[in-house]
């Protein structure tokens, strides 16, 4: 029978109800950062309004953000790994707020690219801990703990859609940038003094069955560096990735490109604008797929999942290219698109931690949630072959090709050549090595 957790008791198992806090903790991290990456499309239209900057100029601040909120997180998880979640987070949640304070006073190019540089780094920060110890207090349900994580990231920002568009109609972007931001670094904070990460033998062993392999062994960063199934994985990551972060940086430029960004839409009742409709709609389905998918992953295997959820953002964006022009299939499709690929937040830092064991889970899935980061850079080159094609057409079919290339590289590849990896490292009295290949 399990016992509630205090602090400073390693070997006695936690309870359930402890560990499910842990996870709503960190889930509330979560929502408060959503804003710096979900919200940002509502304030590029305005921000180009006022100073007259090329969008693909505005856009680099995107990328910035993404880039510095991804690939300090090692560093981020390797704080974290020695020193626990609290301090870091508390960092996180400080920078978060310094960032989009500067977005609110920057009057050039640089200043808001400075701005965006500090909120990403506040906001890995507290990403990378919050999934890292949820991997941690749930080695029995990875998919589902980091999906649950991860959806306050991906649906955190739905409520706050109608706010901030009215904050900035009414106050201006500035104003909304300065007040969302100090009012999110104050809960992040908060929040952050009740975290802990568990002690040894304070959680179950690693779940085992048919469809996930887990390794008994834990890898350090410097290993997994070395291995080249990490690399595909980030390939893989990057691939994916970049259509997502496309979509999310450009849906009102995209849909006011169409000509449909103003156009009223209604389904089940509800009457919204284009972009409102589908920017809540999205916001939702990319919080709901991350738990969904990571539940699935852990009953029919993280590979297997990948195959489906890469696949139907592949179809879903080729449908947006087709069908995209309608306001009603533009708001269908996006929430589509955003359904099927906000699960690789928790698919992938589930099969790293399954991959290469959970003592460095903080470090080993930081480096590879850098991915995104690298998917980033492609945000701005979108923008450029949409201003020289005069349209999105060759953007979504670039990105409906790579998505369907790594749902069958899923399947193909990474699910035989991990299983042998997972079994080589169990082999007693050998060293194990990942530098083999998949089975024919």
């Amino acid at each position: 029978m399990t016992t509630a957790l205090h602090a400073g008791d390693p070997g006695q198992r936690a309870s359930d109800t402890y560990r499910w806090t842990q996870l709503l903790i960190g889930v509330i991290c979560m929502v408060m950062i959503a804003n710096l990456q979900y919200g940002w499309t509502f304030f590029v239209p305005d921000i180009q309004q006022k100073f007259g900057w090329d969008r693909a100029a505005i856009q680099w601040a995107f990328t910035l953000f993404v880039l510095f909120e991804t690939w300090l997180v090692p560093i981020e998880g390797w704080f974290v790994d020695q020193y626990g979640p609290r301090v870091v987070v508390i960092f996180g949640g400080v920078l978060c707020g310094i960032g989009w304070v500067i977005n609110g006073f920057a009057e050039s190019l640089n200043a808001l690219y400075l701005g965006q540089v500090i909120a990403g780094v506040g906001a890995g920060a507290v990403y990378g801990t919050c999934v890292a110890n949820a991997l941690k207090w749930f080695p029995d349900k990875r998919g589902l703990a980091a999906g649950i994580t991860a959806a306050g990231f991906g649906a955190g920002s739905a409520l706050t859609v109608a706010p901030i568009q009215s904050m900035i109609a009414n106050s201006g972007y500035q104003a909304a940038f300065i007040n969302f931001g100090i009012g999110q670094a104050v809960i992040i904070c908060i929040m952050a003094l009740f975290l802990l990460a568990p002690k040894k033998g304070q959680v179950p062993p690693p779940a085992v069955n048919a469809a996930n392999v887990q390794s008994r062994r834990d890898y350090a960063p410097g290993e997994v560096l070395r291995q080249p199934i990490f690399w595909l994985m980030y390939a893989m990551f990057v691939a994916v990735g970049a259509g997502g972060l496309m979509i999310t940086a450009n849906l009102k430029p995209i849909a006011a490109d169409l000509h449909i960004d103003k156009i009223n839409v209604t389904l089940v009742g509800l009457t919204m604008t284009t972009v409102t409709f589908a920017a809540t709609i999205d916001r939702i389905l990319n919080g709901l797929t991350r738990p969904f998918f990571g539940w699935i992953s852990d009953k029919i295997g993280r590979e297997n999942t990948m195959f489906i959820a890469f696949g139907m953002e592949g179809l879903g964006i080729f449908l947006l290219y087709l069908w995209g022009h309608d306001p009603v299939w533009f708001v269908l499709l996006s929430g589509f698109v955003f359904f099927a690929w906000g699960e690789i937040y928790s698919l992938f830092p589930a099969t790293c931690t399954d991959t290469f064991g959970s003592k460095f889970a903080a470090t080993n899935a930081g480096m590879l949630y850098t991915a995104k980061g690298t998917a980033a850079l492609l945000v701005p080159f979108a923008n450029y072959l949409q201003q020289a094609e005069g349209s999105w057409d060759g953007v979504f079919l670039i990105a409906a090709g790579a998505n369907i290339t790594a749902s069958l590289v899923a399947i193909i590849v990474l699910k035989p050549w991990r299983r042998r990896v997972v079994a080589q490292a169990q082999q007693p009295q050998a060293a194990p090595s990942l530098h083999g290949v998949p089975a024919e």
